[in-house]
């Protein structure tokens, strides 16, 4: 047999996001089908919700719960016991809204009389001004009187997350829309928590989950099935799943591969695992991946695979790595979404905020610009694994190809660039190379605020089609910054995002708080500096992220070298090793400053509360901020 002919069938298992497909599969699909080999993909995500969130799917949770027969229910669970009828009938005419295939209907349902309301409408009225113009209505401020398919589909993705609540409160407590069991896989050192859950009952969810499964193998009756698995919230689905296939037919090989493998599996120990999956991979799947099927195809012996862990004879798990370069990001070919439902997607609307719903409204082609990142330097991230510090790229010319292909395949204009941080340099060449062709496409992705972003190159890529950016301000305090070797300024992230601003692209930045060192003082005057940004236009959104310590990042490495002391992993250690507890002698109290941001971030990114004093957010004692009143405006050459 040659490696070309055993049928390769890539997986995405539950849960990612629901408006678009996670590109690894697509990318692996386009890939092996270059190398001739026959090769097919699946979302069991996206099916998974779109069988759960049916008439038949609801009936079936109202009979478990039901016959659970819970004295006292949740008020979400009871509010979908009393108006069922309503949630039945009400169900598949919003998930066609959602997925574009009925848009007429949202007159009914930003009228507010089709869809039943549950306790996640309450937020239509958190932070409202009754004395407004428009009365305190959320959703008037927000959209307007002419905004009705933003204002539906807003109101539509309320009425779902009631029904996630519903299954998760009654039925599964693992369940949300973009994670599953999360917390069975996050930072778990151990395997135990997943051995049980894998052996537990199977939920409602998990049944359905394995009926997916069945007919997916049926469908494409594989020699190999691919799991990739991003995140800690997709791990159990993925073994729930090679569970099923495994009951299906044992000779199916199954490998195991993503992100969450990538940074948290590379010191694997944990045996048990291989009663799920055959091999599992690391990093860039391309080249281990060609050296698997040669394995399977009886071209190449075991010893001989690449970046590739397996168990032995004797039950033991060993990583076998044979050297042979990397497959060039270059020659990677053009991912492709054939085979995936691209039109069954829901673009959902969570936040009103017009930056912050990118992430789950429309249907966005994700490519890369580049492997790897040019900066590598942060001491907060993995810069000593692959996917950081092995920096690739290739030609505009190559890139615009591969837009064009995928235009041409999925009839959709949007692209998501999902670089670390796409190079400066290379955006200005993709955008020349665009304006040159005349390829007209709307985009956004992810950057490093440097001086490089001039306001007239932001302009050339507005003119390209970039409609918004994200990118690391990280803790808004130079000392700070300095420490983590950012490479950036408080004062220079200012200009750079108002340049992007003023060119029409939207910003969001990633925050962080509880590094090492930081002090009460510096949250708070890091909470001032993104008020003076919001107040100055520099940003429409954000999000705070609790510095978290990894085992591969400059922090980990050198703890030293950040005043911190490391926690030991426990000795039986044997799964996970990615995250790692430190002990910072500073002794903030970083949950509850936590709390302060997110709150202050959420009205900001509503354009509320611009004009408080940041010390008002705290609710203990803090210190008055040391950041001048008008360092923002001064930063962009205005007069304080």
């Amino acid at each position: 047999m040659s490696a070309a002919a055993i049928k390769v069938l890539s997986i995405i298992p539950p849960m990612t996001q629901l408006n678009t497909p996670y590109p690894s599969t697509a990318y692996l699909t386009g890939f092996l089908r270059s190398r001739g080999v026959e090769a097919v993909q699946e979302d069991l995500a996206l099916k998974l919700v779109l069988r759960l969130f049916t008439a038949d799917g609801l009936r079936a949770m109202r009979a478990q719960i039901l016959a659970a027969n819970k004295r006292k229910p949740v008020r979400v669970v009871r509010d979908f016991l009393d108006e069922f009828d309503r949630y039945e009938a009400a169900i598949e005419p919003a998930i066609a809204f959602l997925q574009g295939r009925d848009p007429t209907i949202a007159y009914r349902i930003a009228a507010r009389q089709l869809l039943p309301e549950g306790p996640r409408f309450e937020s239509l009225n958190a932070y409202v001004d009754p004395d407004s113009e428009d009365g305190g209505d959320a959703l008037a401020w927000a959209f307007g009187a002419l905004g009705t398919q933003d204002r539906a589909r807003h109101l539509a993705t309320l009425f779902l997350n009631d029904l996630a609540d519903v299954l998760r409160e009654s039925i599964d407590p693992r369940f949300e829309f973009v994670r599953y069991a999360e917390r069975l896989a996050s930072g778990q050192p151990t395997f135990d928590p997943l051995a049980e859950a894998l052996t537990a009952p199977a939920s409602l969810v998990d049944e359905t989950l394995q009926a997916l499964t069945r007919e997916a193998i049926a469908k494409h009756q594989p020699q190999l099935v691919l799991l990739s698995v991003p995140f800690p919230g997709s791990v159990y689905g993925a073994l729930r799943i090679a569970q099923q296939i495994r009951a299906i037919d044992p000779a199916i090989r199954i490998s195991l591969g993503g992100g969450y493998v990538n940074t948290e599996l590379r010191e694997l120990r944990e045996s048990r695992l291989f009663d799920y999956v055959d091999f599992v991979t690391l990093d860039s799947g391309e080249r281990p991946l060609l050296a698997l099927l040669e394995h399977l195809a009886g071209k190449r012996s075991s010893e001989r695979l690449v970046r590739t862990f397996v168990r032995d004879d004797a039950g033991k798990v060993r990583y076998i790595n044979f050297p042979e370069p990397d497959v060039p990001f270059e020659d990677w070919g053009t991912p492709t979404w054939d085979g995936l439902p691209i039109h069954d997607y829901l673009s959902l609307l969570d936040m009103l905020n017009p930056m912050h719903r990118l992430w789950s409204d429309g249907r966005w082609n994700k490519l890369t610009i580049a492997h790897g990142c040019y900066w590598k330097k942060c001491s907060f991230c993995d810069v000593s694994l692959d996917y950081i510090s092995r920096y690739e790229t290739a030609t505009a010319e190559t890139l615009v190809n591969r837009i064009e292909a995928i235009i041409a395949e999925t009839g959709q204009t949007g692209f998501h660039f999902v670089d670390e941080a796409a190079p400066p340099k290379m955006l200005r060449a993709l955008a020349e190379e665009l304006i040159r062709r005349k390829v007209a496409i709307s985009w956004w992705g992810n950057i490093r605020f440097e001086k490089s972003f001039t306001p007239e190159l932001c302009q050339l890529l507005a003119q390209s089609g970039c409609i918004a950016v994200t990118g690391g301000l990280e803790v808004a305090s130079d000392r700070l910054l300095q420490l983590m070797k950012k490479g950036v300024s408080v004062e220079q992230v200012a200009r750079v995002t108002y340049a992007f601003s003023e060119a029409g692209i939207l910003v969001h930045a990633y925050l962080m708080y509880g590094f090492p060192t930081q002090t009460v003082q510096d949250t708070v005057d890091a909470l001032e500096y993104v008020r003076q940004m919001f107040e100055a236009g520099c940003m429409q959104s954000g999000f705070w992220h609790r510095f978290a310590c990894t085992v591969h990042s400059p922090v980990g490495q050198n703890p030293e070298e950040y005043g911190v002391k490391l926690v030991p992993l426990p000795a039986n250690a044997h799964f996970a090793r990615n995250d790692i507890g430190f002990i910072d002698p500073t002794g903030v109290d970083h949950d509850s400053l936590g709390k302060a941001l997110n709150k202050a971030l959420y009205n900001y990114m509503h354009g509320i509360a611009l004009d408080w004093n940041v010390q008002r957010w705290f609710e203990e004692r803090v210190p008055r901020t040391t950041v001048p009143k008008h360092f923002v405006s001064k930063a962009l050459g205005r007069r304080g």
